[in-house]
């Protein structure tokens, strides 16, 4: 009876381990089968005909993390080669395409290389706070004859960006001396002129058409025409930038804006073989200050209204400026016939050493002195104030020329102090030729006290009806 008891026993011990075996025989081959269909659902066939697969992400158990991507996009790592000779435009441009799909993106540049770069168009709309952070040094080709045609309006190019940001410890050289060699010489022009080098020469660094821009600490240098320009442009902060380039390098302006709006350039240096800041037609709300200028032409608003074209420029902030061994200081000038007005500018807190004429409205202006037509008619220039312009000039302290027909109005010259500087050969009286305002002490030279006009109804009757042109979004 016993011994039938434990031969069940084992009989059933026997059938439940088979049955377990089996069981996890089944679930194994199970795994593998569903394993296999899901590689094939999902990652198909290759050439051979196997199936192929990539591992997949492990899921981090709970409360762990794993490192996310870079954010960071070197040059380096898109084929560059940073040695100063081959040519990295591919990698800059991919480096770009890439960064420009990530928000809060750097493009890297880094320093201890010299990357060549040739003209390029970095465009946009891209990903918010995108920066392109330039450490090392980024170089324009040094021979003309390399330069595409396509690219002798810009070298590089920022279309359609916003939100962007240009920074860094890094220098961008425009290597622009073989491109000044044909206006170097009057002399022997024919010399210097080698048939080489085109009309048309290209700005260093432009932005068009776009919005949200900063370009800080940086180095521009030896462009071949304007070393940073912005075109179409709202909302553009310049700061701790150095700009420079020799002073006979032809036309080589530092900053240069057009139809630009919302717009502050502060705590730079600037020496260039032109004006340190242009502003052009269609600007408004610009404030300069905090900005050594020299040498160069100084700060000018314009030439406006050549071929009798409509400009405007309004509401516009000059302060805290140093100028040292200008050309001039601070400047307006239009061509004559132009059409449109000048108006509600402020200049303050000009410091001159050296400076040949401090302060010049020119209606008559007439580019590198060649024949001008007399022409009726001229850009209306009104509500123009200058306040504490204190220093020395080397040829005059006051050149206002203004249009018989279109007198310059409320002009104000408020603590002006003027004092021939050592080398100075030229004239101590201040001109003013139809101009109308008023003056308050202290004012050096005497002359400037007699330099305006009291107010001339004409002139306001003839400004209205240019300011209105203005008005109508022309």
């Amino acid at each position: 009876m016993k011994c039938s008891k434990y031969l069940s026993i084992l009989y059933l011990f026997f059938f439940l381990a088979s049955f377990y075996v089996t069981f996890l025989g089944s679930l194994v081959e199970a795994r593998k089968s569903s394993a296999l269909s899901h590689r094939k659902h999902k990652h198909g066939k290759g050439k051979s005909g196997r199936y192929w697969s990539t591992p997949a992400t492990p899921t981090p158990p709970s409360g762990s993390t794993y490192p996310t991507m870079s954010n960071n996009f070197n040059v380096l790592s898109f084929g560059a080669k940073g040695n100063g000779a081959t040519d990295d435009t591919k990698a800059l441009l991919e480096a770009w395409e890439a960064a420009c799909k990530v928000e809060g993106a750097t493009v890297e540049i880094p320093s201890g290389n010299k990357f060549l770069i040739k003209p390029i168009t970095l465009q946009g709309p891209c990903m918010p706070q995108l920066v392109l952070q330039i450490d090392g040094v980024v170089l324009a080709p040094p021979k003309v004859s390399s330069w595409p045609k396509s690219g002798l309006f810009q070298w590089i190019n920022f279309k359609w960006v916003q939100n962007f940001t240009i920074q860094g410890s890094g220098i961008v050289d425009g290597q622009g001396s073989e491109w000044w060699m044909s206006s170097q010489s009057t002399t022997n022009k024919k010399r210097h002129q080698p048939a080489r080098v085109p009309s048309m020469k290209p700005s260093a660094v432009r932005f068009y058409s776009s919005n949200g821009i900063t370009v800080r600490d940086i180095t521009i240098t030896n462009s071949p025409l304007c070393h940073l320009k912005f075109d179409n442009s709202v909302g553009v902060q310049v700061h701790n930038v150095t700009i420079s380039s020799p002073e006979d390098s032809p036309n080589t302006d530092g900053i240069h804006l057009q139809n630009c709006r919302d717009v502050e350039i502060h705590h730079s240096s600037i020496g260039c073989g032109d004006d340190c800041v242009s502003i052009q037609t269609g600007c408004s709300n610009v404030h300069l200050h905090h900005i050594t200028c020299g040498p160069g032409h100084g700060i000018s608003l314009g030439g406006l209204g050549k071929d009798r074209s409509i400009a405007c420029v309004s509401d516009i902030v000059v302060e805290d400026i140093i100028m040292r061994n200008t050309l001039f200081g601070v400047r307006i000038k239009t061509w004559p016939g132009g059409i449109g007005s000048v108006k509600n500018v402020s200049f303050s807190g000009i410091q001159v050493s050296d400076v040949k004429v401090p302060l010049i409205i020119d209606q008559f202006y007439c580019e590198n002195n060649v024949h001008c037509k007399n022409q009726t008619g001229a850009v209306a220039i009104s509500g123009i104030q200058y306040s504490k312009i204190v220093g020395t000039y080397s040829a005059q302290p006051i050149h206002f020329a203004c249009s018989n027909d279109i007198p310059c109005s409320d002009v104000d010259l408020i603590d002006i102090q003027l004092t021939p500087s050592p080398r100075n050969r030229g004239l101590l009286q201040a001109l003013c030729l139809n101009s109308y305002g008023k003056t308050a002490a202290p004012l050096i030279p005497q002359s400037i006290d007699y330099c305006l006009r009291d107010g001339h109804r004409l002139a306001h009757t003839v400004q209205s009806s240019h300011e209105k042109i203005c008005q109508l979004g022309y």
